[in-house]
């Protein structure tokens, strides 16, 4: 687990709590998180195992295993963005 080390010294806790939010949201595919952080699906596995109480991790895992909406070659081509429109609102 040294990678996972090396990860979690590189991140901050806004880029962590960041990061958690994204692999949450089910609108969010892990390759966006890969994009923009450089942690593939099994390196925020890893972190969200870490950074979230066991029981959310289990309910998590449940809810994203196989998600089309979670993994970008699943993906209707249609769905070109990683958020819904409402959610940056500002």
């Amino acid at each position: 687990m040294v990678g996972s080390i090396e990860i979690k010294a590189q991140l901050n806790e806004e880029q962590l709590s960041r990061i958690v939010e994204m692999a949450w949201e089910d609108r969010t595919p892990f390759e966006a998180i890969e994009h923009n952080f450089g942690l593939n699906e099994s390196a925020v596995i890893s972190l969200m195992r870490r950074e979230i109480k066991p029981r959310s991790f289990r309910l998590w895992r449940k809810r994203v295993t196989s998600r089309k909406t979670k993994h970008q070659s699943l993906r209707s081509p249609d769905v070109s963005r990683g958020y819904c429109p409402t959610q940056y609102k500002r």
